[in-house]
């Protein structure tokens, strides 16, 4: 099993930009598909992005294409979500998540097939 905290949120003015890490432990993290997702109060869980195993492949909800870019460091076992031109609408509390193995672009973003989340880290975006 493998254990994820996030870290890197804060306050930030709208047009700047926050990176987010989600550091994991455990072991085989680097066969793990992880995404990102974020929640606001009243509001189901919103698909953010993901990034399969390697790396090589990343998706983005349309709402941050452009903006936002996941990256993943698997000697350091950490997945990042660098955010720029932020909005106060991706004001949110920002939570990554991990499945292992591969996960089909197409249901990528079902926040079902993740087993494994951290505790979230809250980003507020000032306008």
């Amino acid at each position: 099993q493998v254990q994820l905290v996030e870290s890197g949120g804060g306050l930030v003015q709208a047009g700047g930009s926050l990176r987010l890490s989600c550091a994991a432990s455990g072991r085989s993290f680097s066969t793990h598909t992880v995404a990102w997702f974020r929640q606001v109060p009243g509001k189901d869980r919103e698909y953010v992005g993901a990034i399969n195993w390697g790396g090589s492949n990343t998706y983005y909800a349309d709402s941050v294409k452009g903006r936002f870019t996941i990256s993943r460091d698997n000697a350091k076992m950490t997945v990042y979500l660098q955010m720029n031109s932020l909005k106060p609408e991706d004001t949110a509390i920002y939570y990554c998540a991990a499945s292992r193995g591969v996960i089909s672009p197409r249901v990528v973003s079902d926040r079902r097939l993740y087993n494994m989340w951290g505790q979230g880290t809250q980003v507020t975006v000032s306008s």
